[in-house]
Formats: structure tokens, C-alpha cells, sequence
């Protein structure tokens, strides 16, 4: 249904007709992400500032109308997707790096600024932004912000959350605010800028954000280790972070996801394993490095490693962590649809976890390869589908939730990453308590009292969007 011609006058008077979209083919485009979710809006707009963000959401909320913001529409937990109609507001033009502050070591950006154009644009000033999403190449830093994204780095460089230093966010009600800034240490009130991030769009629309920058490391080396089976990599995993050495990124992968990554982009992966661990260690101190690279080496052979590869140079390097970003498409080529898991449980209970994949995987038999961020406890396990067979489909559920289930009792949780979004939250009460999540639905009413800001998504709604 197509909004009144009153709405469709404000939101032209505001953007202007060009940034307006409501043709049918626009709707479509703007009504998933990269999920199997899907929902148009009855209108696009595309904002350039704050002030016009604010114009949008105070017609929104007088009219009770849904709104979504969205980045470059490729989260993983259907957060971005518009839900019961309303407006999808995309942040495509709202794409400038305002400033790169090399005394202060931040930068500030609107929110659709590409993560890794950030990454790159920074370096030319020997900075360095860590957090290193997969889709780093398309996602946006608003989108990362939302969701708390994180990376192969965060093992030794934390999450988004950890180089937010200042946001501008616009509440449901229109009003504009700044919190934080550029200084390193804030101990003013409460701390909202930690609130909005991670929030999933659900409290405010964040219109301009302020990022910690650290100083970019001189020397980085890689090194690629396989084991026979996944269980004996993830004790390597516990053994090297209990050693005292401190891995910029461990990656895993099992074989599954080794055969389709080489067949999408061979890069020689080692197919006779069960699975490998990628490591990378980065520093200023080449004799550093090479010293800790090799004692990781030590502690995987002492582990029962098959062999140990270590990059002969920065353009090998880079091959392996091409073929570790190509792990999601490569999978996507061999079943229709696929159901991207994102659970992080302590590293202590990587083995036990891994093992009660592989049973689930056998009691509902379906293909489910398991890859992800061992050295932090985030795994992905993917259950590759068929969304045409509803049978199938009825597996794939089940399954999700005991994946889901094993996580939290293994002291876990439902989402290290991708965000919780329409895929996870009918399990929230059972993630939280339901002192917590009541706790959590009532600061959202707070914020949004007409419920406009992303409805549908985070908490539980009773009945399942997929």
C-alpha cells in the first residue's frame, strides 16, 4: 500500500523528488539484506545530514509510520530489513570521511562510509582501523556500528564498540544529540555512545560517529596450520591463548569449508586436513614477529599440527585471507539458501561446542561446515538448505535451536557479531532472563514510545520470521 499523497509531499519537501524513491523496482532492491529475509518498504529515502534525518523521523513519528535504517545492506541477522511497510532510510549519500585527526588519532565519518575505504584512507596516515568485518569491502561503518560488528582481528583489537569515541544520533522523536568525543578518557554521566552501538537501529539513528584510531603496525606475517580434526585445532586455540601470546586473529576452518572455498578460489588450502587454523601476528619489531610466530608454530606441532606454512610474503599472505573472506560465497554455491549461524561461547568450550555441532549436524541431517573466529570463541556454523522444501526447512529449524541452546548453556550467547536482527529473537528470553529482556523492551519504549524505530526486530514478537 502506497503512503497518502500528504506523506509523500513531506518527504519530497524534505529530500527533495530525487532522493524519494517509491518506483516498484526500488522498493525491491531496498527490501533485504544479505539474508534470505525479505520485506519492501513503501518508500526509500535517502538523506545528506542530520537535519534532514531528523525532518524524516519527526513526520514518522507523528504519522506512527515504521522506519529502517540501513547502510549497504549486508548484515547477516535481517536487521536492516523493513518490516510491516513503512520507510526504508538508506545511508548511501551520507558516504564522506569528515576528517582523519592525526593528533587525536580519530576520524569522523557519516555513516555509510565503506569500512574498508576507512581502513584504506587511514593508512596513508600510518593509522590503523582494526575491525575488519568479511564484508568489509561493501559493509558501512554505520551498519558495523549498529551492530557491533567485529573481524578476525578482534582477538587482539576488539570490537566496533571498542573504537567508538563519539556518535551524533537522531532520536525517533527528531531531536538531535552528541555523545562523547575525541578525548580519550570520559567519566560524564552515563555512557550513551556504548548504548546506541550494538543498539540495531532500535533507539536512535546515528548520523555521525567518531572512531578510535591506533598507530599501524609495521610488520605482519601469517601463518596457515592444519589438524587432523577440528576438536584437536580447537584445543591448539586454548593452548596458545593460555601461553601468553597474543595472536592478532585465529581463524578456523574444518574441511567442508576448506574443499568449497578452494573450489571457488584456490588459494592450495590443505584438503588431506580436518581441519585448519589461520594465524596472524602483527608488530613493530620484526624479530618480535618471527619469534612469536614461531612459538605459535611450537605450540601447534607440540598440539599434533600436520604441518606449519608461513607466508613467504605480504601478497601470499594476502591470498590466505582473501580465501578466508570467500568462506560465505563459496558456501552459497552449494544449496540454494543458507542459514548463517553466529554464536560465541568461551574458548574453554570451543571443543565441546564443535562436537555438538557435528552431532546435530548428523541427527537432522543436513550440511552444516563450521568456520569462524577461534581465537575469540566465535564460530559460524552454516546449515546449508533448500528454502523450497518446507520439510527440510522444519529441520533446519530445529536445528538452529538446539545450535542456538548449546551455545547459552555452554556459558555462551545467541550473537558475537551479525547481531540479533529477525533470525535470533524469539530466543532472546532464553539468552537474557526475562528480568533482563523486560528490562531491555522497556528502555526501547523509552526511547521510540510509538514503536517507529526498526519494529520487529531484537526482541521477541511471539511467531517467527523465517
Amino acid at each position: 500500500m502506497a503512503f497518502s499523497p500528504e506523506v509523500i509531499a513531506e518527504l519530497k519537501s524534505i529530500v527533495g523528488p530525487d532522493r524519494l524513491l517509491t518506483s516498484r523496482e526500488d522498493l525491491v532492491a531496498y527490501s533485504y539484506d544479505a539474508t534470505w529475509m525479505e520485506s519492501p518498504p513503501q518508500a526509500v529515502v535517502l538523506p545528506k545530514s542530520a537535519q534532514e534525518v531528523s525532518l524524516v523521523l519527526k513526520l514518522a513519528n507523528r504519522y506512527k509510520i515504521p522506519l529502517a535504517p540501513r547502510g549497504a545492506g549486508s548484515g547477516l541477522s535481517g536487521g536492516s530489513v523493513p518490516q510491516k511497510g513503512g520507510i526504508a532510510l538508506s545511508f548511501t549519500l551520507m558516504n564522506r570521511i569528515l576528517e582523519i585527526d592525526t593528533e587525536n588519532s580519530v576520524a569522523v565519518v557519516e555513516p555509510g562510509v565503506i569500512t574498508f575505504a576507512l581502513q584504506k584512507e587511514v593508512e596513508k596516515h600510518g593509522l590503523f582501523y582494526p575491525p575488519d568485518p568479511s564484508s568489509l569491502k561493501q559493509s558501512a561503518i554505520g551498519g558495523n556500528v549498529a551492530e557491533n560488528a567485529g573481524g578476525a582481528r578482534c582477538l587482539k583489537y576488539g570490537v566496533t564498540s571498542d573504537y567508538v569515541r563519539a556518535l551524533e544520533v537522531v532520536l525517533p522523536t527528531g531531536e538531535i544529540f552528541q555523545t562523547g568525543g575525541k578525548m580519550v578518557k570520559i567519566a560524564t554521566g552515563y555512557n550513551l555512545r556504548q548504548l546506541f552501538t550494538g543498539a540495531e537501529g532500535t533507539l536512535g539513528v546515528i548520523t555521525k560517529i567518531t572512531l578510535r584510531l591506533l598507530p599501524l603496525p609495521k610488520f605482519r606475517t601469517t601463518a596457515l596450520v592444519p589438524f587432523a580434526d577440528v576438536e584437536t585445532a580447537c584445543i591448539a586455540v586454548t593452548k596458545i591463548m593460555s601461553s601468553g601470546l597474543l595472536p592478532a586473529s585465529i581463524e578456523l576452518m574444518d574441511t567442508f569449508t576448506m574443499r568449497c572455498v578452494e573450489e571457488y578460489r584456490p588459494v592450495g588450502l590443505p584438503l588431506g586436513a580436518g581441519a585448519m587454523l589461520l594465524f596472524a601476528l602483527d608488530g613493530n619489531y620484526q624479530q618480535v614477529i618471527e619469534a612469536e610466530t614461531e612459538a605459535v608454530a611450537q605450540i601447534c606441532r607440540d598440539a599434533g599440527a600436520l604441518e606449519v606454512r608461513v607466508g613467504k610474503s605480504a601478497e601470499e599472505n594476502e591470498k590466505l585471507w582473501e580465501a578466508r573472506r570467500a568462506v560465505s560465497p563459496s558456501l552459497a554455491r552449494l544449496r540454494p539458501n543458507k542459514f548463517g549461524e553466529d554464536i560465541s561461547v568461551p574458548r574453554s568450550a570451543l571443543p565441546q561446542i564443535v562436537r555438538e555441532i557435528g552431532d546435530i549436524s548428523k541427527r537432522y541431517n543436513l550440511p552444516i561446515p563450521v568456520f569462524g573466529h577461534a581465537g575469540d570463541g566465535n564460530l559460524h556454523p552454516n546449515i546449508l538448505c533448500d528454502r523450497s522444501d518446507p520439510e527440510e526447512m522444519e529441520r533446519v529449524r530445529g536445528a538452529a535451536a538446539e545450535i542456538f541452546r548449546a551455545a547459552v548453556r555452554l556459558g555462551g550467547t545467541l550473537s558475537g557479531e551479525h547481531g540479533i536482527g529477525l533470525l535470533k529473537k524469539e530466543f532472546m528470553e532464553e539468552a537474557l532472563g526475562a528480568e533482563q529482556l523486560a528490562f531491555q523492551i522497556r528502555l526501547r519504549e523509552y526511547f521510540d514510545p510509538n514503536g517507529i524505530l526498526n519494529p520487529g526486530k531484537l526482541f521477541p514478537t511471539g511467531k517467527s520470521s523465517w
